[in-house]
């Protein structure tokens, strides 16, 4: 099979035209290699498809694969081995219905950035820090993916995107016929994650497209220092610093990410400087920066993904240019559920919290549906515990209604990841001290089992999200 094939198979589109009894679906492995190994990866690639059609008779979506550190070959060479996602509705595929598209990557242990500085161009000693770069994949952004949650399907919009581009090109499509920028855009409020979607996506096509580019790296322009205390010198830096991507493009073996963080910052002043407002070298940066753009969009290895939390103020000749506009909104109460559970279950790991099941966002919606009880606080909780099952919808119908609350504070993705720190300093230090704190009596503190019961975390974080609700009010007299 080709690589044109290949790509074709990974699109939703491919599947959905063929009938249900008939369809193929791709299945995607993500193996992670220790950093240790030394077989070949089109070895270990091998070896593992042919583990995975022999020890399993239906694969989970998402889910992680066990069983393989029995293969010698495996054992010492691979880390980790993650069934990541299909087109299929379904979260359960019987193996003759799979197509596996297995990448086999082993990420850099290096988590800091190389920084390119662009001087001025005068002889001056000013130097700015115009862009940072990173080698891809980055063992530090492992689970980025994973951990972002959003209400539509934001994530797989964006790699069918890709694939498409890659099936266009390979094609050879006219580009005076049909014309693409390989440019998004995303936007929205503060703190939804679009910095971070950004890095995952780069995370995430290093993956996928490293059989096809074998090296990959992310430069995230810093946006405000592109402006010179020298006039005009600061549409010569745009060049420059585009200059710097264009030689990376050069290798047709790297695949390059460039992230213009805060857009608007350098795409915002060309109306005010052509009304006078604004100083007319602002009107020089936007206009490196779109002839940069429009340089870039006839090469096939590089993607550019800008954010803006201020859409409107983004010159439209730049949001011409993008293929994809996508907002990105707070998180809806079902976003906020699967965040706030993914929090719970990892201090439940690290032991902070005492061990328990953190009810999935699927059981959570049943027991919603059937739920007869009344949650009259922690007393209606602990009568549970006797009975696990009641206990478990109980804490599923509670961390519903705190995603409730956070959803009409208008929390936003790293609002309420910073929630269980909040939780803790507020109000959990108080537990070290048994009975210093009458707001959790009655609550059993786990202390035996590793941790705080996972009560009173809910009950601390119900504070939390009502402290933040006040301090709203009286931001907004």
């Amino acid at each position: 099979m080709d690589q044109n094939q290949d790509f074709a198979m990974e699109s939703p589109s491919y599947s959905l035209r063929k009938s249900s009894s008939s369809t193929i679906w791709p299945v995607h492995i993500e193996v992670r290699v220790l950093q240790t190994a030394t077989a070949r990866f089109d070895t270990i690639r091998n070896t593992v498809h042919q583990y995975i059609t022999t020890s399993f008779s239906h694969i989970y979506l998402p889910s992680t694969l066990q069983g393989w550190e029995d293969v010698p070959l495996l054992a010492s060479s691979v880390d980790r081995i993650v069934a990541s996602e299909s087109s299929c509705p379904s979260t359960s595929l019987p193996i003759e219905q799979i197509s596996l598209q297995i990448h086999v990557y082993q990420p850099s242990d290096v988590d800091t950035f190389e920084e390119l500085a662009s001087g001025n161009g005068r002889g001056d000693s000013e130097e700015v820090t115009a862009a940072n770069v990173c080698e891809l994949p980055s063992l530090a952004w492992e689970g980025l993916w994973e951990s972002l949650i959003y209400s539509d399907d934001i994530k797989s919009k964006l790699l069918d995107y890709i694939y498409a581009t890659v099936v266009f090109s390979d094609a050879n499509v006219d580009f005076n016929i049909v014309s693409w920028n390989r440019v998004v855009l995303l936007h929205g409020p503060p703190g939804t994650g679009k910095t971070s979607l950004c890095r995952a996506l780069a995370q995430k096509l290093s993956i996928r497209l490293s059989d096809r580019y074998p090296h990959s790296r992310l430069l995230e322009i810093n946006s405000h220092s592109l402006f010179s205390r020298w006039f005009s010198e600061s549409g010569k830096l745009v060049q420059r610093l585009f200059s710097t991507v264009t030689e990376m493009v050069e290798d047709e073996d790297t695949f390059v990410v460039v992230l213009i963080d805060e857009v608007e910052s350098l795409t915002s002043a060309r109306a005010g400087a052509m009304a006078g407002t604004e100083p007319s070298d602002a009107l020089r940066v936007v206009n490196a920066l779109l002839t940069q753009l429009d340089k870039l969009k006839h090469r096939k290895n590089v993607l550019v993904m800008a954010t803006s939390n201020l859409a409107k103020a983004i010159d439209t000749a730049f949001v011409d240019r993008a293929d994809i506009v996508q907002y990105v909104d707070l998180p809806p109460r079902e976003a906020i559920y699967e965040i706030l559970r993914t929090c719970l279950s990892e201090l439940v790991v690290k032991g902070i919290i005492a061990n328990t099941e953190v009810p999935s966002l699927a059981e959570a919606q049943l027991f919603e549906r059937t739920a007869t009880l009344k949650l009259n606080g922690e007393s209606d909780l602990e009568q549970a515990n006797g009975d696990s099952r009641v206990r478990l919808r109980n804490i599923a119908l509670r961390l519903l209604e705190l995603a409730h609350m956070c959803r009409k504070t208008e929390m936003s993705g790293r609002s309420l990841r910073r929630l269980p720190v909040l939780a803790h300093a507020r109000y959990m230090s108080a537990l070290c001290v048994p009975g210093s704190n009458p707001m959790f009596n009655g609550v059993q503190h786990g202390r035996g089992s590793g941790g705080t019961d996972i009560v009173a975390w809910l009950e601390a974080m119900e504070y939390v999200v009502a402290d933040q609700m006040i301090e709203r009010d009286r931001l907004q007299r």
